[in-house]
């Protein structure tokens, strides 16, 4: 059958536009035919739209298909495996509809909201719960904090009994919602003056986890107020948006690092089916016990309303993990 999807136009080289993407008619066929219904978003499908992406997967090319998880409605199959009706999740991208083999689907259960399985959960709980190692006693600070990521890291590091988790936001509303709704112990907006100053007021005997998607002057503020020994769970620099690889990704100063006893913990997440299934596990039970949250934002509107989208989730004009649900 004939569908629309999200193609790219051009790689990005420098400010992500909507000129950077077009709607295209294609044609999908396969052993499963599925009904798009919520497309997932997230910051980093950014880096995958520049030619010189960082990330160890190759980066999309003019005129294929962007995107990454995806849910739907299975509406066709001649696989035993899938029924029409069921609700299935793929790496199929931002189109409306997607096809193949019935093995490139999973299926879901349709009692859970779909946005949890779009969700950056375990990303979160890799680098809180493995990566950084946080327990006991630990006080947190979690960059970029009501975002997808960090809005999850948070709450993770509470549940793993951290005795003060801090985050940093874009604003005042998005700071007084990471401590009100989410659980947070102290929040700030990045705006208000220096990181450091904000750190030191809010974590007066240091940090011992830094959990950073941002970089920049807020890595450069956690080190200063570190304590020796700290463990700082490096999950992104989106403080960076612009520039060579070089710029947007800059080396953390290992030196000054070392000097104050920090230890540097670069990491990614593929979600492999163990770290899914370790988040999985928590997060059912943190949030049975009302002990979680699962921050979101779902934006209404068709298939040509998916770029502007993923264009205001980069400017951070939504909360927690963003998908967009297909009219």
């Amino acid at each position: 059958m004939i569908t629309r999807e999200i193609q790219l136009t051009a790689h990005v080289t420098g400010a992500p536009a909507l000129g950077h993407f077009t709607v295209a008619e294609t044609e999908v066929d396969g052993e499963v035919l599925v009904r798009t219904e919520r497309i997932g978003l997230a910051a980093t499908y950014l880096e995958l739209m520049r030619a010189d992406c960082t990330i160890p997967v190759p980066p999309w090319q003019p005129g294929q298909r962007v995107g990454v998880t995806a849910i739907g409605t299975v509406i066709r199959s001649d696989s035993p495996e899938l029924q029409a009706g069921d609700l299935v999740q793929g790496m199929t991208g931002w189109s409306e509809h997607s096809a193949g083999p019935a093995g490139s689907y999973v299926k879901l259960d349709r009692e859970l909201d779909p946005g949890y399985h779009l969700g950056q959960g375990p990303t979160a709980f890799y680098g809180m719960a493995d990566v950084a190692a946080v327990g006991e006693g630990d006080v947190v600070f979690v960059s970029g904090a009501a975002g997808g990521v960090g809005s999850l890291a948070g709450q993770i590091a509470k549940n793993l009994g951290a005795a003060r988790v801090i985050g940093s936001a874009g604003s005042r509303a998005k700071a007084d919602y990471l401590v009100d709704e989410l659980g947070f112990d102290a929040a700030f907006d990045y705006h208000d003056g220096p990181v450091t100053d904000r750190l030191r007021e809010l974590a007066p005997d240091g940090i011992s986890v830094f959990f950073d998607v941002v970089g920049g002057e807020q890595y450069e503020g956690a080190l200063e107020v570190a304590r020796p020994g700290a463990r700082f769970a490096l999950c992104g620099s989106l403080s960076s948006q612009l520039g060579g690889a070089a710029q947007r990704f800059p080396q953390p100063d290992h030196a000054a690092a070392e000097a104050r006893g920090v230890e540097l913990l670069p990491f990614s997440c593929h979600h492999t089916p163990e770290q899914v299934a370790a988040w999985r596990e928590h997060f059912g039970t943190w949030l049975a016990q009302g002990r979680f949250v699962f921050p979101q934002t779902v934006v209404e509107g068709g298939i040509e309303d998916v770029p502007q989208a993923f264009l205001s989730l980069l400017r951070g004009s939504y909360r927690g993990n963003v998908s967009v649900r297909l009219s």
